[in-house]
């Protein structure tokens, strides 16, 4: 940003060393798998677009000349929009999603799009597809990165871009962002636009960066937070804000807790952290009040009956027809989704207006519930995966077990990286306000991300800035 500004160094020239990298990514041993597609030419074209605004001082926005990358499960021109599959995407696209209209409107450079598990089915983001393969960890290269915004969580990690577009229907952007040690950003359902993006299930997606900082978070979802009319859920939606979002402490935020909920076997070997983490909130001021998250168990297996149950509807046809093309774990995934009824939906559908009706009694005695972001830290990737893919479900189970009371209810989530495992993995911590207060996810976003006193540079890393 600053270099670019202060004329030291301009888009076209950070677009080179993108290139290079990108080259260098894809090659090197393991290769990190993290973009998928990308064009030199037009990476090259909107960084000399965006170099000469800068030269006449007449740049669109904080994020003009900014490199990023979006999920192949948005149509982007003139990738093909294969959403993780063989089979999708044939010919390249010729319309922009709605959030990459908004980011070239913006100023960014698009440097390509990003890999991503098959068709959002999983959360390690382990794709062994020819066009995909498995992205690596920047950490550990022989650990997932998480799913299924997996791409863009490694492409920000290892430094090829500081922001990467994501969509979360059980943890899609969170979970990912935690294993690669970044801040990951769900919007509240509806609040950014997943127009263009595959409708995989409808009532659990919502759209949301991947970044470096807190701080870009709260530039990118500034940019791309307000209604579309191509998008119905997000319409009746109220202004975004940044309100208090720089507050130099957090006196009179009450931070919910429930103490019995963070106590589950994988979480324990992070709770040292997590504790300090929480006095340290309390420190800048914050109280922290006890609630109880009722009925956790009940929203766990109605959240996987409405996700599951909605992508199979929606992909019916493929089961049918691509069957063979598709891999191992999305079969599996598929199939078991086949075996919901339209009652076990149903059921689960009035098990989330509870849910919503006890949260909107929570947040009127606190204004965010903590919770550790992934009970674990990154997977290990085993040889059989790279061939076969990774089926692992008491892992996903795991996984998602604080991810998704945010998808099954629509409240936004963020989650910051607040130190390290003992085998040097990143742990991060997740913060969920009420519908549509955003605003406050980032203003306590800012202060966790001052908890954690060192960032280790991950062992892939690329400095397109030199």
């Amino acid at each position: 940003f600053l270099s670019c500004r202060s004329g030291k160094l301009t888009p076209s020239q950070v677009a080179k060393n993108i290139i290079a990298m990108l080259e260098d990514s894809n090659k090197s041993t393991p290769p990190l798998r993290a973009i998928v597609q990308w064009d030199q030419e037009q990476i090259m074209l909107m960084a000399k677009a965006s170099t000469a605004r800068y030269r006449n001082k007449c740049t669109l926005s904080y994020l003009d000349g900014i490199p990023v990358c979006l999920k192949e499960e948005f149509k982007v021109v003139p990738y093909h929009h294969r959403v993780g599959t063989v089979y999708l995407g044939t010919e390249p696209e010729t319309e922009d999603a709605t959030v990459a209209k908004k980011l070239r409107e913006a100023g960014a450079i698009i440097i390509g799009v990003s890999n991503m598990h098959e068709l959002g089915t999983g959360t390690t983001g382990c794709n062994p597809n020819r066009y995909h393969k498995i992205p690596r960890n920047p950490y550990k290269p022989n650990h997932f990165t998480g799913g299924s915004s997996s791409g863009s969580a490694a492409a920000v990690a290892a430094g090829l871009c500081p922001v990467a577009i994501g969509t979360d229907g059980g943890g899609s952007v969170r979970i990912p962002a935690s294993f690669c040690g970044v801040v990951g950003l769900k919007g509240t359902f509806g609040r950014i636009s997943s127009h263009g993006s595959l409708p995989l299930s409808y009532s659990t997606v919502s759209v949301g960066p991947i970044c470096t900082s807190v701080a870009d978070a709260a530039i990118v979802y500034s940019i791309l937070a307000e209604p579309d009319p191509l998008y119905p859920y997000g319409l009746k939606q109220p202004k975004a804000t940044l309100s208090d979002m720089c507050a130099p402490d957090l006196k009179g935020l009450k931070l919910g807790v429930d103490w019995t909920f963070f106590k589950v076997p994988d979480a324990v070997r992070a709770l040292p952290v997590l504790y300090s983490a929480v006095e340290h909130l309390q420190s800048l001021g914050a109280s922290v009040v006890e609630v109880s998250l009722p009925e956790m168990e009940e929203v766990r297996v109605a959240h996987v009956i409405c996700i599951l149950s909605e992508m199979r509807d929606f992909l019916q046809p493929d089961f049918n027809k691509h069957f063979q093309e598709m891999n191992l774990d999305t079969r599996a995934n598929l199939a078991l989704a086949s075996q919901f009824t339209a009652l076990d939906y149903i059921t689960a559908n009035r098990q989330r207006t509870r849910s919503m009706r006890f949260l909107r009694e929570i947040f009127t005695t606190v204004n965010c519930i903590l919770t550790p972001a992934v009970a674990s830290t990154a997977p290990r990737i085993y040889e059989s995966d790279l061939l076969t893919g990774s089926s692992d479900l008491s892992f996903t189970v795991r996984s998602m077990r604080f991810m998704q009371l945010g998808n099954f209810t629509g409240i936004p989530g963020l989650v910051v990286p607040i130190g390290y495992s003992t085998a040097g993995l990143p742990i991060s911590f997740q913060v969920m306000a009420k519908w549509w207060d955003e605003a406050v996810l980032l203003r306590i976003g800012l202060k966790l991300e001052q908890f954690r006193y060192q960032t280790k540079k991950p062992s892939i890393y690329y400095n397109i800035l030199s």
